[in-house]
């Protein structure tokens, strides 16, 4: 398996896997079938896993821990906290104050099984609470042992400075793909000076990309989708069209639409790591493939005129979560 250097020392599989979707937000899951993938990308050598406490809620960070259970050796794990949710789903909010930061190590470091956790992000910044004294609270838990990197998620980039200039922060979490490119004006290059990598969720536009979602009638009603500004209505139409450009290109090279996407989201450098999310072993077998796909100078420019940064149609996120976007 190829690797990747995330910051100035966590050496992870170039590419990741994502496991909320196996507990939440895309349908039913599986737990079985969860765990298979998940075993299973651990003998391809995909050992950088990605989850959060808020994912079931605390669900999936129990599942993630029961399948690494006896290979933790071999495993980068990577949690969050900063999204306050209760047990039954509903969510309180933002959650920055150090108090309840160590509160939710301790949870996540019991729920996961381990006595560490590799990689701890900050899922969102809360305004409320200086990133400094979030920040400070962070460091400590590096000190005691109980993380070993840090990492901030959806962040603006005066906050990442603030951050960094407290504890250097390994990963910025934030989503990147073929449709979505907004973080290339000010994220990305301020990652790239301060010297932290990018790990990259939803590379494959939440499924779109993979060319598998044809109607906006498809998701059920625990498929948070369904909501989602991008598949719905004339977004959707014109997005759908984004796609089957996308899907030329990959028939040419005779490759999957998801495999094409993701090799152009491996294509932007080495310190980008992107983390799909899958809780089916052939997805992830399928997604593992795109490691080796080379792409041409004119395959990267047919790629741009197919799908042109800021073509996509819609809002990433429903209204009523903006305000927690890169705040």
């Amino acid at each position: 398996m190829k690797q990747r250097t995330l910051g100035q020392g966590l050496t992870v599989s170039a590419l990741g896997l994502g496991c909320m979707g196996m507990s939440e937000f895309y349908g039913p899951g599986d737990d079985a079938e969860s765990t298979a993938t998940i075993h299973r990308a651990l003998d391809l050598g995909v050992t950088f896993l990605d989850t959060a406490d808020i994912y079931g809620p605390f669900t999936n960070e129990v599942l993630v821990g029961k399948a690494i259970a006896g290979r933790r050796d071999e495993v980068v794990l990577a949690t969050k906290f900063g999204i306050e949710r209760r047990p039954d789903g509903t969510r309180v909010g933002v959650n920055g104050r150090p108090g309840y930061l160590r509160q939710a190590c301790e949870a996540s470091l019991r729920r996961l099984g381990v006595d560490h956790i590799d990689l701890y992000y900050q899922h969102r910044v809360d305004p409320a609470v200086p990133i400094e004294e979030t920040w400070g609270a962070m460091a400590e838990l590096v000190a005691a042992g109980k993380v070993r990197h840090l990492g901030i998620s959806e962040a603006a980039p005066d906050v990442v400075r603030r951050a960094h200039a407290v504890h250097p922060i390994t990963a910025g979490q934030y989503e990147y793909s073929l449709f979505t490119r907004d973080i290339e004006d000010e994220v990305l290059p301020l990652l790239r000076e301060l010297g932290i990598a990018l790990v990259a969720y939803s590379p494959l536009g939440r499924g779109f990309l993979t060319g598998t979602i044809t109607s906006a009638d498809q998701f059920g009603a625990a498929d948070f989708r369904a909501a989602n500004p991008r598949f719905q209505g004339g977004n959707f139409t014109a997005n759908r069209a984004l796609v089957t450009g996308v899907e030329q290109i990959a028939r040419d090279k005779r490759v999957t639409p998801a495999q094409l996407s993701l090799a152009w989201v491996l294509a932007q450098g080495r310190d980008v790591v992107p983390i799909p999310g899958t809780k089916r072993r052939s997805y992830l077998e399928q997604n593992v493939a795109a490691l080796d796909i080379a792409l041409t100078r004119d395959e990267m420019a047919a790629l741009e005129q197919a799908a042109p940064r800021g073509a996509v149609a819609g809002e990433r996120y429903p209204a009523a979560s903006l305000p927690r976007i890169t705040s």
